[in-house]
């Protein structure tokens, strides 16, 4: 059985496969399986992956469904993956090559109830390291598991640097808490769902050496989402999460759904989409978050004010640029 399974789900990346392929067959750790999971691609990004099987190399694998977006291909992935543990890796992605290394090493000697190690990214174009952004941030390294009185705040910041391509999970917790959120065919934030009910449950590792490499030129969410962004999963279907959190940490995962849900609601006001700041404010808010960041953005932004705020804020900027 190997050691760690590397999961990479695929859908049109012809143009970038074989650098994420050279990046994991490339490791300085060898004790891997390789599952690719082709989500239905139109550009032929299955053949680039077929050109590198090797029957005398039986760690890569291909397989393929239907597109269901990237939480069902990683889902499919580690249901096939043999591993204690899981690491996954984007198609557009990369890593230093000691990434599974260190990885491995570090989770194998963490306690059972350890159930990830969350790496820093180097990002590209630019090159700068997440790890600075941790700081400012006061991401501290090393172990966390977050109690009642952990502050919400510090749950959204970890929250938004855990990222799929670099975070390695113990596979027996990944298919406990249900995997990556997969309904809808979701392509945006579907990670967030899982790792919210992580960090509500067990301890966690952050590290902040940028051995995982993003390169945002080649991301979908860059080229696709320059408005708004689809409304997060964990604000369509939070039932999932509560029932999967334990009693004394609801009031936290209640207060950073609100914080989470004050700055979408927010964000979609200044775009205009008025019923669905209204919505999210309604399901997630009361008059007591008042002190929360957003919040005042987010009750103009219900408001027919917040839209046309918006749009005069978006059309100074065009005239300025």
């Amino acid at each position: 059985m190997p050691r760690i399974s590397v999961i990479v789900p695929l859908y049109n990346k012809a143009g970038y496969i074989d650098r994420c392929l050279d990046a994991i067959l490339g490791q300085s750790f060898t004790d891997f399986e390789l599952i690719v999971v082709n989500d239905g691609s139109t550009d032929g990004s299955e053949k680039a992956v077929e050109r590198r099987l090797d029957p005398h190399d039986p760690r890569l694998r291909l397989v393929s469904q239907q597109n269901a977006g990237p939480g069902s291909a990683r889902n499919h992935g580690v249901r096939l993956a043999q591993s204690p543990l899981v690491a996954f890796l984007d198609g557009d992605d990369s890593w230093d090559k000691d990434y599974l290394k260190d990885s491995v090493a570090r989770m194998e000697a963490a306690a059972p109830d350890v159930a990830s190690l969350t790496w820093a990214m180097t990002v590209y174009p630019g090159g700068e390291s997440t790890g600075q952004l941790w700081k400012s941030l006061a991401i501290h390294e090393g172990l966390f598991r977050a109690v009642p009185t952990t502050p919400a705040s510090v749950i959204v910041a970890r929250l938004a640097n855990m990222l799929p391509s670099s975070t390695v999970i113990r596979t027996a917790i990944f298919r406990d808490l249900g995997g990556y959120y997969a309904k809808y065919r979701c392509v945006y934030s579907e990670d967030t769902y899982l790792y919210m009910k992580m960090l509500l449950r067990y301890a966690v590792i952050f590290d902040a050496r940028a051995l995982p490499i993003r390169f945002e030129d080649a991301s979908e969410l860059a080229k696709n989402y320059a408005g708004v962004r689809p409304i997060e999963p964990f604000l369509v279907d939070p039932d999932g999460l509560f029932d999967d959190c334990p009693e004394p940490m609801r009031p936290l995962l209640r207060e950073t759904l609100v914080r989470r849900a004050l700055k979408t609601a927010s964000v979609y006001g200044y775009w205009g989409r008025v019923e669905e700041s209204r919505s999210l404010v309604r399901r997630f808010v009361l008059a007591k978050d008042w002190r929360l960041p957003y919040f005042f953005t987010a009750m103009v932004g219900c408001t027919r004010l917040g839209g046309w705020a918006g749009w005069m804020a978006r059309t100074a900027g065009g005239m300025r640029g």
